[in-house]
């Protein structure tokens, strides 16, 4: 079983449970999320803050669901795993440049079996008019405390950063 550590309470993840994906082959289309709801036209900021809040709500659910199902693939099928990737997908796995589904898959059958724990995850989205014309990335820091007698610092153990070019996705 995940843990997750959130705000949520039982009854909030008893009423956004989803079926078993596990309990049968997978396919594509189950891992799947709803489409997220449509905007209002409203201009209010109050409107536009519940807007928000309910994107941010259907994204945390997605990226819950899509974490569940990414480590339960890859620990118990890792084979199907490249369908969770897009055709020119690029993974770095401890600074290994992989890019493509038939190397992905080949990647991931040269590693030895796993079983991952996620104790928490973190889902950010960003809303449509902070990025406009702008160019967007990706960052992901590992940081680690260094104690020393007077005090801890954090420094960064490893950092992975990328350009998103969605004009070539």
């Amino acid at each position: 079983m995940r843990k997750f550590r959130s705000e949520w309470s039982q009854g909030d993840r008893e009423r956004h449970q989803r079926r078993n994906y596990f309990s049968e082959e997978p396919h594509t289309k189950d891992v799947v999320t709803p489409p997220l709801q449509e905007k209002g036209n409203s201009d209010s900021p109050m409107a536009m803050a519940v807007e928000f809040k309910t994107y941010v709500d259907q994204a945390c659910r997605a990226a819950e669901e899509f974490v569940n199902i990414y480590y339960e693939t890859m620990d118990k099928r890792r084979r199907a795993l490249t369908r969770l990737y897009l055709d020119k997908a690029t993974l770095i796995w401890n600074g290994n440049v992989v890019t493509g589904l038939e190397a992905l898959a080949n990647f991931f059958d040269m590693l030895p079996s796993s079983e991952f724990q996620v104790n928490m995850l973190d889902c950010q989205p960003v809303h449509e008019q902070a990025t406009q014309a702008q160019t967007t990335f990706n960052q992901n820091f590992l940081l680690t405390a260094q104690t020393t007698a007077n005090n801890t610092v954090w420094k960064i153990a490893s950092d992975c950063f990328g350009f998103q070019d969605w004009a070539t996705i």
